[in-house]
């Protein structure tokens, strides 16, 4: 029995929409289901047999924690800030004290304080204290969390639309980066100004909304550009169902099944969120990391489009000289 084209493409699309719906299950809801430490960085301080017995404790719960010792409290405050760690338990001769940052991530400031008064021998909950604190504008880190998404589909829209345009060369870089510079102006407008998700200096929150929205355009339009509509598909794939839900935006990267964390961290999404919190809660502290592969996924980007680009113009001549060719006689 033949099947009629029609019939094959409906089998195809019957086929291929329940395999898009279950990667993108596995892709949101497995890390978010799976959410719990994993060698999450934290800092203990306090005389040395105390602080030797809390490690013990600590070790006991298997890979949950990196434990990093300190000689006293402004230590580990001081690593709090840098963002070495992401909070610290110390031994003093009033009983445990927990340092926080919320604004390293709610979620994680909630896992230390139920760790933490798991650990105590009476249950009672630690004395903390909020080192750095997540703005009033938004407490518990919702929103910061919630402009992954439109970041990213901002970024994906620039990067097709020029695809799709068929812009090439340095028109479509100055498009990119004049686009993603607008966005980022705008976000920052939002995200800083209006709702105070996000403190600091605003152009810095506004360069890094920028290049974030970029290296996603940039990816987009690149592998547009050396393989077309697919190419954008690809990058499409990359960043919404990779980036988006393997960014730890709104846990850690710390919290996430292995190797889903350290994979986000490479994508644009997780980059972003990793250096919009450095450079808007901590002074710019551990930003290196993450504003390099976002620079380098812009650069590879904007490096494609100029490639493809130059590929299809020396393409051009040779398809236009085959078409001038007299036609065959006889």
């Amino acid at each position: 029995m033949t099947t009629s084209p029609a019939g094959r493409r409906a089998v195809a699309v019957a086929l291929l929409i329940p395999a898009l719906i279950a990667l993108a299950l596995w892709a949101f809801a497995w890390p978010a289901a799976r959410t719990a430490p994993r060698d999450l960085p934290l800092g203990v301080a306090g005389p040395a047999p105390a602080a030797a017995q809390v490690e013990e404790r600590l070790a006991g719960q298997g890979d949950a924690f990196e434990v990093h010792r300190y000689a006293d409290e402004s230590a580990a405050r001081d690593a709090i800030e840098d963002r070495t760690v992401y909070g610290a338990l110390v031994v003093t001769g009033q009983g445990p004290k927990l340092l926080t940052a919320t604004a390293a991530g709610p979620a994680v400031a909630q896992l230390l304080q139920q760790a933490a008064e798991q650990m105590s021998a009476t249950g009672a909950r630690p004395q903390t204290v909020d080192v750095v604190p997540a703005p009033a504008g938004d407490p518990r880190g919702s929103g910061l969390a919630s402009s992954v998404l439109p970041l990213a589909l901002a970024g994906i829209a620039t990067g097709a639309a020029v695809s799709l345009l068929g812009l090439r060369g340095m028109r479509a870089v100055a498009l990119l980066t004049g686009t993603a510079a607008l966005v980022g102006v705008v976000a920052a407008g939002i995200a800083h100004s209006w709702l105070g998700v996000t403190t600091g200096n605003w152009w810095a929150v506004a360069g890094v909304l920028g290049l974030s929205t970029l290296a996603v355009a940039g990816a987009v339009a690149g592998l547009g550009a050396l393989l077309g509509r697919p190419g954008i598909g690809l990058g499409s794939f990359l960043v919404m169902l990779l980036g988006n839900p393997f960014s730890g935006a709104a846990s850690a990267p710390e919290l996430l099944p292995e190797p889903v964390g350290a994979i986000g961290q490479w994508l644009p999404p997780g980059a972003g969120v990793s250096l919009l919190r450095s450079v808007s809660f901590f002074d710019g502290a551990a930003a290196a990391g993450p504003a390099l592969t976002l620079a380098w996924w812009a650069a590879l980007g904007l490096g494609a489009v100029l490639l493809g680009g130059a590929l299809r113009d020396r393409n051009r001549p040779a398809a236009a000289t085959a078409d001038r060719r007299p036609a065959p006689v006889g």
